[in-house]
């Protein structure tokens, strides 16, 4: 582990997409659509964090590529910021198939699974701090947050989709609210595997 007095620019990077993510999640969660029209602007927006994110990532790994001396494993570094960028592609991906079913119907289960992202999201950022500020062991209580929350997600996962099938008769609506909450639940899962390669950093280096 190679740590100085100063700021270190991967942790700052790191930092950095993070907090786009965040903010990307806290979009999804003040989301207001009323027709069809609106979901075009919104998979816009999507798609404008989505690509800022790989800008940071981008420069990230041409920062790693000129540098020789890293203050943790350039594969942990690495690791972290495509595990961050997994979670963003697939909330990009889930608007970009609200746009495509023009779904604009959005119940308390999906309202459930984007809080529960965006409060994840808000755990990786303070873990990215906690970083950036070489306080390694104090990020794993933003770990274990992000772990609960992702066994929560598990749980509405099943309750959804049980709903689902009882009340909806439409079988092209229980297709498509299905492919959704399955998404949203997936992205909990790239939460999680952030939560794991932060465990792994803390381990090979606190």
């Amino acid at each position: 582990m190679v740590f100085g007095s100063k700021k270190d620019m991967f942790f700052d990077k790191l930092l950095m997409i993070a907090k786009n993510l965040e903010e990307s999640a806290n979009y999804l969660v003040d989301l207001k659509v009323k027709n069809v029209s609106d979901l075009k602007e919104i998979a816009s927006v999507m798609k404008g964090y989505e690509s800022k994110g790989d800008t940071y990532i981008h420069e990230l790994i041409v920062d790693l590529n000129k540098t020789f001396i890293t203050p943790i494993e350039r594969e942990d570094i690495l690791q972290l910021a495509m595990k961050m960028d997994d979670i963003l592609d697939g909330l990009e991906q889930c608007v970009a198939y609200y746009e495509m079913f023009s779904f604009t119907q959005f119940d308390e289960y999906i309202d459930q699974f984007v809080k529960h992202i965006y409060n994840s999201s808000i755990e990786v950022t303070k873990a990215m701090e906690l970083l950036s500020n070489k306080k390694l062991l104090d990020m794993r209580v933003h770990s274990i947050e992000i772990k609960d929350i992702e066994s929560k997600c598990d749980e509405l996962l099943r309750v959804s989709i049980k709903q689902l099938f009882s009340t909806e008769k439409d079988a092209i609506k229980i297709i498509q609210r299905k492919e959704i909450y399955e998404m949203l639940e997936k992205v909990t899962d790239s939460c999680q595997d952030v939560a794991n390669t932060i465990e792994t950093i803390i381990m090979r280096n606190a």
